[in-house]
């Protein structure tokens, strides 16, 4: 029988006759006479009020939810007991859905209601009841309140409040684990049958889980389960009401279900032996290759760290764990060498960081693998015996002195020549040079400590079959002091006497020093080159003298300056020593002894001006004079250089003196004779175009005879140009304005052309313009001229 059979009949079985007639009668109780409410009139129609005994009789009315009849659904009957059924009573009805959910028949008292009423909306409606006269619209009993309570029934199935729930429980968990709790909720009354009574059972999701049916914990079902073989599960939960009996409704529910992980996994090697290859110039710190163990876990599950454990390469190498990749890096710890050792064998174990306790039976959460490196050989350059080198020499050593010596081989099995080379950089001034067969370091120029006293160097190891293998080494060259070097006075002494000093009387207080650095410490002595009757020399044996006057008085009149030789000498083999001479000013002092003017010549110079000024005026005055002289040669020299400047400038140039000369009538600017007559020539003629640095005598050359063609002139002239050394290298153009003898057409000039036989027309120029008026004038004048 299907749920909605099970209705059919139930609801049948309800609306039977004798059930669904429930009436509110209005009887009638025996009262001996009526009561009377009060004797007061009424203000309102002057009536007399009595009050009568209620005739109800109360009971509540039932309704069941979700009817699916045609009509309306009978709900039950009011009746009074002053009804006499002649329809003179009225029955009104009010409250909750009066007039809308439920209607009364006014004349029978019958409660339908309108439609399909569901509990989950309201449960239950107040209503009030009163019968009153259809004529005079008064009550006949007081009005009643009633209550129509709707029945539940299972029309409700169970919800979840989500249709995909997720939930995680660790792998390898005992049965029984809790995983999640599901709940649904049933919108049916609890309160009356089983309709909201849920209970959960698994449709999918066996045999790896259950839940419980009352609370909905789903609980782990099965043993070991291993998230390496099956992460995801998804298990299907339904909730059934009606306590989960047959024609109950029932709702699902979907719960995906991930197993988490635990370290329940050792990490492996995939390979019990690993091979590997390195050169042997692999700097220290390079990588050699990696290893890797699989671990099936993940996360903190799945971290190792790696070590090496043995292997006779242990020192030579050494082994750390890249956190991204979980891989164990190899790098090179040593320098490495082919010919010393080819082959190196490590073990190397690698072991889970976070190990569970409770999975300690499945140990050891390790492995080990064993990593066998070869070395690769290669071309290494030269090695020096030493990583640097200190020499210690002498300065006083003598030039070709071998000095110390380097020493370096080929480190390859073929054994290599070596040739040896100094950086010219670090020995800019070539003081050092080196052997190039045997590295021997000798001195090449002389040494001297007090300009250098470290020298830093660089030797060059090179293969001689291989020049490109080098290597490269420092040499530190220390030069040790040799006393080469006298005392001297510290500073310059500017040293006075008063004229008024008295015998004893310290003037000066003097000390020394020495380029040289002694080990023991510098300590000089000081004393005088010869016995001096004015002053004295004290030594104070702390590398300081002071200096005495020996008798009372001194006149700068007489003597202004004295010069006083002090012998200053060292304690150092060989001993050296030196004289300095103090020059002592004779100066007058006041009773304080502070110095006022010192010597004669002070007095007549003006104020303000020393001798350093002077000095400074005669140089300023001597440089003004070489700038003078300097001058007068440079304007000098530029009036010899020829008008065209430029050397590379060979092409030919006219020289434009700017002359015009005032004719053949100019007499006195131009001498037109001489072009007249060759013979004329100047004897001291000079050129014009550059200024001459000796006075010469031209050559004389012969000239042209009597009549000579100007072709003639000019190849002469030509040839004492060539012939000139003086001449300029380069082209010029020299202008003669020689006419020559008369030619043998005469001449030619218009001026003559009046004389001839012939007349000549020149009425055309009449016809050029008027610019040619004046000119047809005159020569069209010609014949009345010549008439008259």
């Amino acid at each position: 029988m299907t749920i909605y059979q099970f209705l059919l009949l139930f609801l049948l079985w309800v609306c039977l006759p004798h059930f669904c007639s429930p009436e509110i009668m209005f009887r009638r109780t025996p009262v001996p006479q009526q009561r009377i409410l009060g004797s007061r009139l009424s203000r309102s129609d002057g009536k007399i009020l009595h009050r009568q005994k209620r005739g109800w009789m109360w009971n509540q009315f039932f309704l069941l939810e979700e009817y699916t009849g045609s009509d309306y659904q009978y709900v039950g009957k009011l009746h009074s007991d002053q009804d006499k059924g002649d329809g003179s009573l009225k029955y009104i009805l009010s409250g909750d859905g009066a007039g809308t959910l439920f209607i009364i028949d006014e004349k029978t008292g019958d409660i339908h209601a309108t439609r399909r009423i569901d509990r989950e909306e309201k449960a239950f409606y107040t209503l009030r009841a009163q019968a009153i006269n259809r004529r005079t619209l008064r009550p006949v009993e007081p009005e009643s309140e009633f209550v129509i309570k709707i029945h539940d029934i299972n029309d409700n199935e169970p919800t979840f409040p989500e249709e995909t729930y997720t939930a995680s429980v660790p792998e390898m968990s005992v049965v029984g684990t809790s995983v999640v709790q599901v709940t649904a909720t049933d919108a049916d009354d609890p309160s009356y049958g089983n309709s909201a009574r849920v209970i959960y059972s698994i449709l999918q999701g066996q045999p790896y889980f259950s839940v419980e049916p009352e609370t909905g914990i789903i609980r782990t079902a099965l043993q070991n389960m291993n998230r390496e073989n099956r992460e995801q599960y998804q298990v299907v939960i339904q909730a059934k009401d009606m306590g989960g009996q047959m024609g109950g409704l029932s709702g699902t529910t979907t719960v995906n279900i991930t197993l988490t992980d635990v370290n329940d996994n050792p990490p492996r090697f995939p390979q019990s032996t690993i091979h590997l290859r390195v050169l042997e110039s692999s700097p220290v710190g390079t990588a050699v290759g990696s290893v890797k163990a699989t671990d099936a876990d993940t996360g903190k599950n799945a971290e190792v760290e790696y070590r090496i454990i043995d292997g006779d390469g242990t020192d030579m190498f050494d082994i750390v764990t890249e956190k991204d990749t979980q891989e164990g890096i190899i790098t090179v710890k040593k320098p490495l060498d082919y010919e010393s050792r080819r082959l190196y064998t490590l073990k190397v174990e690698a072991e889970n960081t976070h190990v569970d306790p409770r999975f300690y039976y499945l140990g050891p959460f390790k492995d080990t693998t064993i990593v066998k490196i070869s070395i690769e050989d290669v071309d290494e350059p030269p090695v020096f015996s030493r990583s640097s080198y200190l020499f210690e020499v002498h300065e006083d050593i003598e030039v070709g002195t071998i000095i110390g010596t380097v020493m370096a081989r080929d480190p390859d099995s073929t054994s290599s020549p070596v040739r040896f080379s100094l950086d010219r950089h670090t020995d800019l001034d070539r003081i050092f040079n080196i052997h190039s067969g045997n590295g021997s370091l000798y001195i090449s120029k002389p040494l001297d400590r007090e300009l250098s006293q470290w020298h830093n160097l660089t030797i060059i190891a090179a293969e001689i079959n291989n020049p490109k293998e080098m290597t490269r080494v420092a040499v530190f060259v220390r030069i040790l002091d040799v006393n080469d070097n006298a005392p001297q006075f510290a500073v310059f002494y500017d040293t006075f006497v008063c004229e008024n000093a008295r015998p004893g009387q310290l003037i000066q207080t003097i000390s020394a020093v020495d380029k040289d650095d002694p080990l023991g410490g510098q300590k000089f002595f000081f004393s005088l080159a010869a016995v001096n009757p004015n002053f004295t020399v004290q030594d104070n044996e702390d590398n300081t003298a002071r200096i005495l006057t020996r008798k009372n008085g001194f006149n700068r009149h007489e003597i202004s300056t004295y010069l006083l030789p002090v012998v200053i000498s060292d304690n150092d083999y060989p001993i050296q020593s030196s004289t300095g001479t103090l020059t002592i000013r004779v100066c007058t002092c006041d009773g304080r002894g502070n110095m006022q003017s010192c010597s004669a010549e002070a007095l007549l110079l003006p104020a303000g001006l020393s001798t350093g000024a002077l000095v400074a005026i005669l140089l300023c005055i001597i440089i003004l004079l070489v700038i003078v002289v300097l001058f007068a040669a440079l304007k000098r020299q530029r009036k010899k250089e020829p008008l065209i400047l430029s050397k590379e400038d060979i092409r030919d140039n006219i020289v434009s003196y700017n002359d015009e000369g005032g004719g053949e009538e100019d007499t006195q600017a131009f001498d037109i004779g001489t072009l007249r007559n060759p013979e004329a020539i100047e004897e001291k003629k000079l050129r014009r175009d550059i200024i001459p640095e000796t006075l010469f005598i031209p050559r004389r050359t012969p000239t042209a005879p009597d009549n000579t063609d100007v072709r003639d002139f000019i190849n002469e002239r030509l040839k004492e140009h060539d012939l000139d050394p003086s001449a300029p290298p380069y082209d010029s153009l020299a202008t003669y304005a020689y006419e020559g003898n008369d030619s043998v057409a005469e001449s030619l000039s218009s001026l003559e052309s009046g004389t001839t036989d012939g007349d000549q027309n020149y009425d055309f120029l009449r016809e050029w313009g008027p610019r040619f008026n004046k000119l047809a004038e005159m020569y069209g004048g010609g014949d009345s001229d010549k008439d008259s």
